[in-house]
């Protein structure tokens, strides 16, 4: 099995932080969250940072999928699905806290 330039850049990643694969894909999506309000001068109650999230997750997955099927003939799904939960689950939890109003302000103030 032949490693990609993708799988390569996040093998290097890895090596370079020392943190787990898991670790890196919430931190990359609580980082894209935050930059994405920021960028975007939105809210982190707004849906706009948490679709960058998942836009950002997927495209990583469907860089996966391709290098799944080049070098092993098949897409591990699976793997793919656990990245994207990993990837999307505390910008899930932040959005629904902000919208909530339990983070970031009590409601009516």
């Amino acid at each position: 099995m032949q490693t990609t330039l993708v799988q390569s850049i996040k093998l290097a990643i890895v090596t370079s932080t020392g943190l787990s694969k898991d670790a890196l894909h919430i931190y990359v999506g609580l980082t894209t969250q935050f930059v994405a309000a920021l960028a975007f001068h939105k809210s982190l109650k707004s849906i706009v940072p948490w679709l960058a999230v998942f836009a950002l997750a997927v495209t990583g997955e469907l860089l996966d999928l391709r290098d799944d099927i080049a070098s092993l003939g098949y897409w591990r799904w699976g793997a793919s699905l656990h990245d994207i939960v990993n990837t999307l689950f505390w910008p899930t939890v932040m959005l629904a806290l902000a919208r909530w109003r339990i983070l970031f302000g009590a409601a009516g103030a």
